[in-house]
């Protein structure tokens, strides 16, 4: 079953509120972070949110994957770019898979010469 993208939006900002209000200087400080990141003029801001659905896939973040998409959208980014920025994110994911992969190879053998 598909996700209810607007529904799931809609949950993550009530829950988001309720945090602010134990913790108003904690969202503020994501609000400006966000707000920091958004006036930067060295990328555009299409190529700024394919990066950040890129990023999104790989931390798993079904909340930013949403929020994202939508930022994407509206800043002109068609289907075909974000396929292609989330091929980036494929290909690092399975690079560091890789790395990952060598680096327990690594510890095997290290293991099997600590017994020997």
């Amino acid at each position: 079953m598909m996700m209810d993208w607007n529904a799931y939006r809609d949950q993550v900002n009530a829950a988001v509120k309720g945090m602010s209000a134990a913790n108003p200087d904690l969202v503020r400080a994501y609000a400006g972070l966000s707000h920091a990141n958004a006036k930067s003029t060295h990328i555009d801001a299409k190529t700024r949110e394919l990066i950040a659905l890129a990023v999104a896939v790989s931390l798993r973040c079904d909340g930013c994957i949403n929020a994202h998409t939508d930022a994407a959208i509206n800043a002109g980014a068609s289907k075909e770019e974000i396929v292609d920025a989330l091929g980036v994110s494929i290909m690092v994911n399975a690079g560091a898979a890789m790395v990952y992969s060598a680096r327990t190879i690594d510890a095997y053998d290290t293991k099997i010469s600590d017994r020997a």
